[in-house]
């Protein structure tokens, strides 16, 4: 492969790597003891517009960047990762763990003035989580009703065991909390709410110019004392990702997150004193690179198709050249990063092997014609990062070697979401999974049958597969830690065995933001939480 070919060199990718592992070993400055400024607006880089804020409705990144801040969770996690009550001050479960009971904060109201109450909790949870929400749909799968005995309880019943832990760890994606008052009448999809939220967080929503900036205010009735200190957030839409950097420079933008910018602009930005470029902060949102298959198309419906192409793809070569100290070898759906489900590497994997992938395309039937073409694929790649864009022409190029045509189709964010996930008018897509803490979270829900129809990150590859449906739900149901991840590693062995989706690449976001910010990065999913203690200094 000549990396020649590509946007960067191996030279540039290692400086990246070396300028930004310099600010990670201390991505923090020392400052004296200062006491928090109020007042000031944030400028924040947002790169693809998914055209959803309400984080009830789609998990992403994309949407917690803003809807985060506008709209609250029942849980978030503290410094140390640990579960830390939002609108829920307390819970508790039965032995059985088919019963937990969630106590909410009192005194806590809607930005329009209604009061916040358990009846907001069991209408979301029934009607968003378990019904459209990507991946909460997997999660709340056997949660059957939430009882409302008074404004501040709301008790979950489930058809089998959910345990605690799994649930706490999820709740801080998958636990955003809409208004029931706005949502009970008519298409909950189609509600004008969910591109201008109501919430009870610390920003309130003021406006969304379509391709241009979203501003959200201080919500002067926060139920945190003296919270926020931001007076203004605003969102600027810049797709441009060259364009975003030279507005951090030019002080225009304090923040882009989820390495939004070009990686040889962070390698500079690294360098440069006013900015702070580190992975501190996004410690929770693991992600790999993927490649989705999907297996209606008839090439794609056989397993030895599948397993050529990743067969064909060197992905060392890729990672080692293009990606470097931030990106390791991936082994499967569930990463290293993961302490407590982590299988090992020792399940299927698909080194790189031209001929072995050569040869399985031939036993497939699909030997080469005219000009040394087998077929031809469409290839989807996602708009987050630079890194997908290299990867999907890394890919194009590897499996032209061996016969088959890519052609890329690129959109922005809802055109890329929607052909993919909704209309299914793909062959191939590449994008992000992101890993959230515990398997059941994010992650089995790219492989479960059965997924609503346009939920992103789901399962839409048309595949269904009983085995590992049943392995999927009885490790979110089994209440035992060492069984659990006994069947954790059960699923990661059939998936990557049929392989509808590969996860040959390891990450962690990078972030850029201006070293004037305060009490940033100190949580580990810090860019989709409330903000609520952000400042800027003089």
């Amino acid at each position: 492969m000549n990396s020649s070919r590509f946007e960067i060199n191996r030279r540039t990718a290692l400086l990246t790597s070396a300028a930004i592992a310099a600010n990670v070993l201390n991505p923090f400055r020392a400052f004296a003891q200062e006491t928090p400024r109020k007042g000031g607006v944030f400028n924040v880089h947002y790169g693809a517009e998914q055209r959803q804020l309400n984080p009830s409705l789609q998990a992403s990144t994309g949407v917690y960047i803003i809807g985060g801040k506008i709209q609250e969770n029942l849980v978030d996690l503290d410094a140390d990762g640990q579960p830390v009550g939002v609108l829920a001050e307390s819970w508790e479960a039965t032995p059985d763990g088919k019963t937990i009971t969630f106590k909410l904060r009192k005194g806590v109201t809607w930005h329009d003035g209604k009061p916040f109450t358990s009846e907001d909790v069991a209408f979301t949870a029934m009607n968003m989580w378990k019904k459209i929400l990507n991946y909460g749909s997997t999660l709340q799968l056997f949660l059957t009703s939430v009882d409302t005995p008074d404004p501040q309880t709301a008790i979950f019943r489930y058809e089998r065991p959910m345990p605690l832990n799994l649930l706490l760890r999820a709740l801080p994606d998958l636990g955003y909390v809409s208004a029931k008052h706005l949502y009970e009448s008519g298409d909950i999809r189609q509600n004008p709410a969910n591109l201008a939220p109501v919430g009870t967080g610390p920003f309130k929503f003021v406006k969304y110019e379509r391709g241009q900036y979203i501003i959200a205010e201080r919500n002067a009735d926060y139920w945190r004392s003296n919270a926020p200190y931001l007076d203004r957030i605003v969102w600027k839409v810049i797709t441009d990702r060259a364009a975003a950097a030279a507005q951090l420079e030019a002080g225009d933008l304090h923040y882009s997150p989820f390495s939004g910018l070009t990686i040889s602009d962070m390698a500079r930005l690294g360098k440069d004193k006013r900015f702070i470029v580190s992975t501190k902060g996004n410690e929770g949102n693991a992600r790999t690179n993927t490649l989705e298959f999907n297996v209606r198309r008839k090439e794609l419906a056989d397993v030895k198709v599948r397993r050529a192409i990743a067969h064909a793809i060197n992905v060392p070569f890729f990672i080692e050249n293009f990606l470097g100290d931030f990106a390791k070898l991936g082994t499967g759906p569930i990463p290293s990063t993961s302490t407590d489900f982590y299988p090992g590497a020792n399940t299927p994997q698909y080194p790189y092997d031209k001929a072995k992938a050569a040869a399985l395309l031939d036993e497939a039937g699909y030997k080469p014609g005219a000009g040394g073409t087998r077929f031809s694929l469409k290839l989807l790649p996602a708009p987050w990062g630079e890194d997908i864009s290299l990867w999907s022409t890394f890919i194009q190029q590897s499996l032209g070697e061996v016969g088959i045509a890519i052609e890329i189709v690129r959109n922005d964010g809802g055109g890329f979401l929607k052909q993919v996930y909704d209309e299914h008018a793909f062959d191939l897509a590449t994008g992000w999974h992101q890993y959230r803490n515990d398997p059941a979270v994010s992650t089995t829900v790219w492989y479960r049958s059965g997924q609503p129809k346009g939920a992103p990150w789901t399962n839409q590859w048309g595949w269904d597969d009983g085995k590992i449906d049943k392995i999927i739900d009885d490790a979110a149901t089994e209440v035992d830690p060492a069984k659990r991840k006994a069947l954790y590693a059960d699923f990661v062995r059939e998936a990557n065995t049929e392989l509808p989706v590969w996860m040959p690449i390891e990450q962690i976001f990078v972030t850029v933001i201006t070293a004037k910010a305060r009490n940033h990065s100190n949580t580990p999913r810090w860019g989709s939480s409330s903000w609520h203690d952000l400042w800027l200094s003089a």
